[in-house]
């Protein structure tokens, strides 16, 4: 029994705060619209607050309010972990208030609400590439900011995203055999991702593949292509003797030469055989 009073207790309660609610919502009362949409925000109570903003924002357009109400309306979709619109609105409040003070943390967060979308490398990127254009806009707009830092910090962890995204791109090339397109596909890593870490690995990984391409290629082809594998050990070797691939590298270059040598003595045979018919 005390249970069941309880609960018609709580039931009549959370009945009472809902209309309230809706009460002040359909009031058509601007100022008291203004003043529990603020007590809402404050409360941390975002989706109340968010509705109640949106009833008022027109209403205070051109008013000394209306930049308050239009940023703590834009950390509504924030908070409420709805990042696109966060974004589109942390923006267009930047656009719209370009004097405001409240302008640089308006900037820092569009760019935060597209990194938070940043997927893992295995999605499309396309948020990611925003965040980091937004952060790097920021980095560029207030290079004295205190927020350079952060920003700094998270363009690095967004870019080892791509570049992660890319190697493995490449690899999969690698694993269907498609060498000339994992050679294309990672001198594309070294040539987006200058100051990568992995420059011995994917530079291994271009020599292989290029071995290998040389390998499993028509006869006719098959020259030009070693040359190339060739030329790609011998400038890894020179640059990389002491790294851990060095040898497998060494063994790629001479068997390459070898290949070489033998295409020529083939191709010297036929002239001569050529020759005396």
């Amino acid at each position: 029994m005390k249970r069941l009073l309880l609960l018609a207790i709580i039931s009549i309660s959370l009945a009472s705060c809902k209309s309230e609610f809706e009460k002040i919502r359909t009031s058509g009362d601007v100022d008291r619209i203004y003043t529990k949409a603020m007590a809402y925000y404050e409360a941390e109570e975002y989706q109340k607050a968010q509705a109640l903003f949106e009833i008022i924002i027109s209403s205070y357009r051109g008013k000394r309010e209306a930049e308050d109400i239009y940023f703590k309306y834009a950390y509504t979709y924030y908070h409420l972990e709805q990042f696109i619109l966060a974004a589109y609105y942390f923006k267009n409040f930047s656009t719209t208030y370009g004097t405001s003070e409240l302008r640089e943390e308006a900037d820092f967060m569009s760019a935060y609400a597209n990194y938070q979308l940043s997927p893992t490398f295995r999605l499309d990127q396309q948020y990611t590439i925003e965040a980091i254009e937004g952060f790097q806009l920021f980095v560029n707009t207030y290079p004295n900011s205190d927020r350079v830092e952060q920003c700094n910090k998270l363009i690095d962890a967004m870019r080892a995203k791509l570049e992660l995204k890319a190697y493995n791109a490449a690899e999969l090339y690698y694993d269907l055999e498609d060498y000339q397109a994992a050679i294309q596909s990672f001198e594309n890593v070294l040539k987006d991702f200058p100051d990568t870490k992995n420059r011995v690995e994917i530079g291994y990984m271009i020599i292989r593949s290029s071995y290998l391409l040389a390998k499993n290629s028509f006869v006719e082809k098959q020259k030009e292509r070693f040359t190339d594998a060739v030329e790609r050990a011998s400038e890894f070797l020179e640059r990389y003797s002491d790294s851990r691939y060095a040898d497998e590298v060494q063994k790629m270059y001479e068997q390459s030469t070898d290949q070489l040598k033998e295409l020529e003595n083939v191709r010297y045979q036929d002239q001569s055989t050529g020759a005396r018919s």
